[in-house]
């Protein structure tokens, strides 16, 4: 996979409030069932989630990250900090990736 945990990345396209934003990716899931690839960025396409009252418990509303198709978002550049494709080189029997833009690597 191109993009992993811990990556900075841009959304390319969404609703308003998320496109152009960047961020840390948290999570890269699988779903087996649709064959998709989804990412959680943290700060990025916020959603509200209801928590009913427990035992001793007050209800909440808590806010968490929801996921995003992980063909809109593109890796950020290190070097010039701009979004870039991705790709890869074997060097000492190790797989790579590499930006496209600058030529650095990533791993």
């Amino acid at each position: 996979m191109k993009i992993k945990t811990g990556d900075k990345v841009k959304v390319l396209s969404g609703r308003e409030e998320v496109k152009g934003k960047v961020g840390k990716v948290i999570q890269v899931m699988h779903n087996k069932k649709s064959k998709k690839d989804y990412v959680v960025v943290e700060g990025v396409n916020m959603r509200k989630k209801h928590i009913r009252a427990g035992r001793g418990q007050a209800g909440q509303i808590v806010e968490l990250p929801a996921p995003i198709h992980i063909s809109n978002v593109m890796l950020i550049d290190p070097k010039t900090n701009k979004p870039t494709r991705v790709s890869y080189t074997q060097e000492g029997g190790e797989k790579k990736r590499i930006a496209k833009k600058s030529g650095e690597f990533l791993d």
